[in-house]
C-alpha cells in the first residue's frame, strides 16, 4: 500500500476516505512551539557568580546552599550536586577533594 491510499478493506466497507485523509494530516502534522526564553538569572548562573565572588574558597553543597539561602533538604542538595558535577565536567569548576567544589583558576 502506498502512503495516502485508502486500504481496500476500508474502501469496500463504505468508509469515508476523506475523513481518513483528514485524520492522517492531523496526526502527522508537526507542531513546533516557540522555545521558552532562558531565565536571566538561572540557578547555574547564581552558582557560578558565587564561585566567582569567592574565587579561593572551596564549597561543600550544604555550605553553598546555606550561603545562597537555598533549602538544605536532601533532594534539593542532590539537584545541586548534579549541577556542580555538570559544571565540573564543562570545566568551570574543579574538585579539590571529595564533595568539595572550587572555581577553576
Amino acid at each position: 500500500m502506498v502512503w495516502g491510499q485508502v486500504p481496500p478493506a476500508r474502501r469496500s466497507a463504505g468508509w469515508d476516505h476523506r475523513a481518513d485523509a483528514a485524520l492522517a494530516q492531523v496526526t502527522t502534522r508537526k507542531v513546533i512551539a516557540e522555545p521558552e526564553p532562558p531565565e536571566l538569572t538561572s540557578t547555574y548562573q547564581v552558582i557560578l557568580n558565587t564561585f566567582n565572588t569567592h574565587r579561593d574558597q572551596a564549597f561543600r553543597v550544604r555550605d553553598l546552599h546555606e550561603l545562597l539561602g537555598m533549602p538544605t533538604d536532601d533532594p534539593a542538595m542532590n539537584v545541586t550536586r548534579g549541577r556542580l558535577g555538570r559544571l565540573t565536567r564543562q570545566g568551570f569548576l574543579t574538585q579539590p577533594g571529595r564533595g568539595l567544589y572550587r572555581r577553576r583558576t
